[in-house]
């Protein structure tokens, strides 16, 4: 059975922008050099049904299937992340030690677990979370984890509109991001943040 540094429940903004941004740090910082990641993603995301006409830097109109697929191809360039079609019905364990079974049969471990699920129901047993109200869902009857900036518990993050974010493209995406840099500062015993710079003559 491989183990992989950070699995990541949920293939939609947040789920691979913490993916994306995990997986850009291994040349950045030593700690990271030999760090691998999976993003496993079920059949739908919210992203889905978008029509993008607000988030800067995406030009407007843009739907956010065609949006989504661009990402999923952004993240598959990174040799030290792997996208995983597949359900998960159960996860375990604790920091160090999670694992993640798929409905398929198929079983991985990891140091660290995110949860990017969405808003709409968690399903996954074995994690003994506590399932709130979503405190900013326009819409009655969505769901929350209850956590503290994006921490559940030792090693056991959410991110997205699971974390209790406003259901908007952007959050969602930032929130990942911020789930990542969260776990990269953790293995650095430093806050750090993971971005570029263009090269100057």
């Amino acid at each position: 059975m491989e183990k992989y540094s950070v699995i990541i429940i949920g293939g939609g903004p947040a789920g691979l922008t913490c993916g994306i941004t995990l997986a850009s740090s291994k040349d950045k910082f030593d700690f990271s050099t030999d760090k691998k990641y999976l993003v496993i993603y079920d059949e739908y995301s919210d992203l889905d049904k978008a029509l993008l006409k607000n988030v800067p830097g995406i030009e407007k109109g843009t739907k956010g299937k065609d949006l989504l697929e661009k990402i999923r191809k952004q993240a598959s360039e990174f040799d030290n992340l792997t996208l995983k079609k597949g359900k998960v019905v159960k996860a375990s364990g604790e920091k160090g030690n999670f694992t993640v079974y798929l409905e398929n049969g198929e079983e991985y471990t990891s140091e660290y677990l995110v949860i990017a699920t969405g808003f709409h129901k968690f399903d996954i047993e074995g994690l003994n979370l506590e399932i709130i109200p979503h405190r900013k869902s326009p819409r009655p009857g969505k769901i929350m984890i209850r956590n503290e900036d994006g921490k559940v518990r030792e090693g056991l993050f959410v991110a997205g509109l699971v974390a209790g974010v406003p259901t908007m493209y952007a959050s969602a995406s930032g929130s990942g991001a911020e789930v990542a840099c969260d776990i990269l500062s953790e293995w650095a015993g430093k806050t750090v943040v993971v971005h570029d710079v263009p090269d100057t003559d």
